[in-house]
């Protein structure tokens, strides 16, 4: 039963990774979905449900290598590689932190933990530095403003969706499937 257990989990974590890589790619052709991907609700998820935090760290970090390697090339003709993304990875290892909070999985909970996980990618993405600006308040209360709309507002309503989708998905499969529940689920 946890050798099954474990597989079903783990074909769980692939279907994630490939679905934030998907979306990210088809997001790409459309600048008006900037940012409306699963991947700050995978994180939040994996935080709050992955017994192995390894796994839950390592399931955005993969997705947006992945992606970015391939963005990446198509955008400049060859791989590359910058250094803002670093904190982009930081910001979706906070938002995995930030999952494991969520014990109760409720709407409120998921709904507090997304917005929690935007202001972590908006303060952080938006430092001037990062971007190589002058670090001054002015440039960063431009970056901030600007990013509002269309970047973090998408990013709020994807997590918002797909969180809904992959939290409630997740906890109507557990009432059903005995393979999806923990040790612990399945002792009480």
């Amino acid at each position: 039963m946890l050798n099954q257990n474990n597989n079903t989990r783990n074909v769980v974590l692939i279907t994630m990774v490939l679905a934030a890589i998907a979306m990210r790619l088809v997001n790409m052709q459309f600048p008006a979905l900037s940012n409306f991907t699963p991947v700050g609700a995978v994180a939040l998820f994996g935080g709050a449900y992955f017994t192995d935090k390894w796994k839950a760290y390592m399931v955005p970090l993969v997705a947006l290598f992945v992606s970015d390697i391939i963005i990446n090339y198509l955008y400049a003709g060859k791989f590359t590689f910058y250094s803002s993304s670093l904190f982009m990875y930081a910001c979706f290892m906070l938002m995995v932190w930030v999952g494991t909070f969520v014990k109760n999985v409720t709407a409120l909970n998921v709904i507090a933990a997304s917005i929690v996980s935007v202001l972590i990618h908006w303060l952080v993405m938006d430092l001037p530095f990062v971007y190589g600006m002058p670090n001054t308040w002015t440039n960063y209360g431009t970056l901030l403003v600007r990013a509002i709309y269309p970047f973090e507002t998408n990013m709020l309503i994807g997590d918002a969706i797909y969180g809904a989708i992959l939290f409630g998905g997740f906890e109507l499969a557990k009432s059903r499937y005995n393979v999806l529940r923990t040790e612990r689920q399945l002792a009480l």
